[in-house]
C-alpha cells in the first residue's frame, strides 16, 4: 500500500475538525453503515475513510505477546491512537473505548468486538507502563478483547500511525527529555470484520453511545 499523505491539520489540543454535510449517499457493498454526510469522497481524504480497506499493518501487543494483523481480525474492531503520558486528549479517547468495552461485557457481546489502541510512543509505552495504564483507565484486559498495540520503534510508529492511518503527531522538545509530550490529531476507526472502514470519527471526544449504536449495526449487518 502506498503511504498516505499525512493529515496535517493538528491543533495544540490534538483536535481535527469534523466535516460538513454533503450527503453523497453512494452505496458500497463492503460496508454496512450508510455513507456519512461530508464534504469529500473517501478517495479525496488523507486517511482511510468509509468503504476503504484498513491499512495492512501487523503490530505486537506487548502485554499478551501476540501480534495482530489489521486485515485478519475477523470481527468488528475499534482503533484509536494515543500515548499514555498524555493528560488531555488521549484519556478521553481511551475512556470512550473503555465505555464501549464495558457495554460489550455487560450485554454479552465482548467476544464479537476487538479494541486496538495504538501507541505512537514506543520509547515509554512498554509492557509494564501499558499494564499500569490499563489499571488506571479501568480497562478490562481479562475480557480478552482489548489489545494495546505498540510499534517496535519510533520510525515504525511514524510510518504506521502517521503515514498509514493518517494520524499526525509531533514530539515536543522540553529540556528534560523524559517529560516530552506530543501535539497530535485525534482519530477513532470502526472497522468491520472484513477489514473495511465503517466510520472514521475525527474528534477528540468520540461519543460512546454513537460508537455503540454504529457497532450494533455493523455486528448485525
Amino acid at each position: 500500500m502506498q503511504r498516505r499523505t499525512v493529515l496535517r491539520a493538528v491543533s495544540a489540543a490534538g483536535v481535527v475538525g469534523t466535516a460538513g454535510c454533503l450527503g453523497l449517499g453512494d452505496s458500497n457493498p463492503h460496508v454496512v453503515l450508510d455513507e456519512p454526510d461530508r464534504d469529500y469522497a473517501s478517495d479525496e481524504l488523507p486517511y482511510p475513510a468509509w468503504g476503504q480497506r484498513v491499512p495492512d499493518v501487523t503490530l505486537p501487543d506487548p502485554i499478551s505477546g501476540d501480534s495482530f494483523s489489521t486485515r485478519s481480525v475477523e470481527m468488528p474492531a475499534v482503533y484509536t491512537f494515543f500515548f499514555s503520558h498524555c493528560d488531555t486528549v488521549c484519556p478521553v479517547l481511551i475512556q470512550s473505548l473503555r465505555n464501549v468495552q464495558t457495554h460489550a461485557i455487560e450485554e454479552e457481546y465482548a467476544d464479537a468486538v476487538a479494541f486496538f489502541p495504538v501507541t505512537f510512543d514506543p520509547e515509554r509505552d512498554d509492557r509494564e507502563r501499558l499494564e499500569t495504564y490499563a489499571a488506571e483507565m479501568n480497562v478490562a484486559l481479562d475480557a480478552g478483547n482489548w489489545h494495546f498495540l505498540r510499534p517496535e520503534s519510533v520510525d515504525r510508529a511514524k510510518a504506521t500511525v502517521e503515514e498509514e492511518f493518517g494520524v499526525a503527531f509531533e514530539k515536543t522538545r522540553p529540556e528534560d527529555m523524559d517529560t516530552y509530550m506530543f501535539v497530535h490529531a485525534a482519530m477513532t476507526y470502526l472497522v468491520n470484520a472484513d477489514g473495511y472502514v465503517e466510520r472514521a470519527y475525527r474528534t477528540d471526544t468520540p461519543d460512546p453511545e454513537r460508537l455503540i449504536e454504529d457497532l450494533r449495526v455493523v455486528r448485525n449487518g
